[in-house]
């Protein structure tokens, strides 16, 4: 495996998401890496998001977590991406992120009764040209 110097994580505001964050956070600060926090914001994904993820400065739930983890905060970026969730995710493989794992939680707000893993999970693994992870919710 490659060294892994940039790391892009997805976060949608659930439980798991923070989660896969947290994750991220501490793979980040392990490997010595750089942390995009993606939020996509496609048609779709306006209808059911929070108005705080429409500014440019990150929900204090993401400082908070990145600090816990001891990431140093000059060392991750928020970033709201137009398009769905998958597509946000797959593309910051490529520059200016040039991610080289990808991480999103098990399950976000689209969550389906009786599903294990969910869609944007489940599209991501098939389609990602880097490794991916993928984060259960407690």
């Amino acid at each position: 495996m490659n060294a892994i110097y940039s790391i892009a994580v997805g976060f949608d505001g659930s439980i798991e998401s923070e989660e896969a964050v947290r994750w991220a956070a501490g793979a980040a600060r392990d490997f010595g890496a750089t942390l995009t926090v993606l939020h996509a914001s496609g048609a779709l994904e306006r209808l059911d998001t929070p108005a705080f993820f429409r500014h440019d400065a990150a929900p204090g739930v993401i400082d908070a977590i990145v600090a816990e983890e001891g990431l140093d905060l000059a060392r991750y970026s928020w970033t709201v991406v137009e398009g769905d969730a998958c597509s946000a995710l797959l593309h910051s493989a490529s520059a200016p992120i040039d991610a080289q794992l990808l991480v999103v939680g098990s399950r976000g707000h689209g969550k389906r009764p009786g599903m294990m893993i969910g869609s944007v999970s489940l599209e991501l693994v098939q389609h990602a040209r880097v490794p991916v992870v993928v984060v259960p919710g407690r």
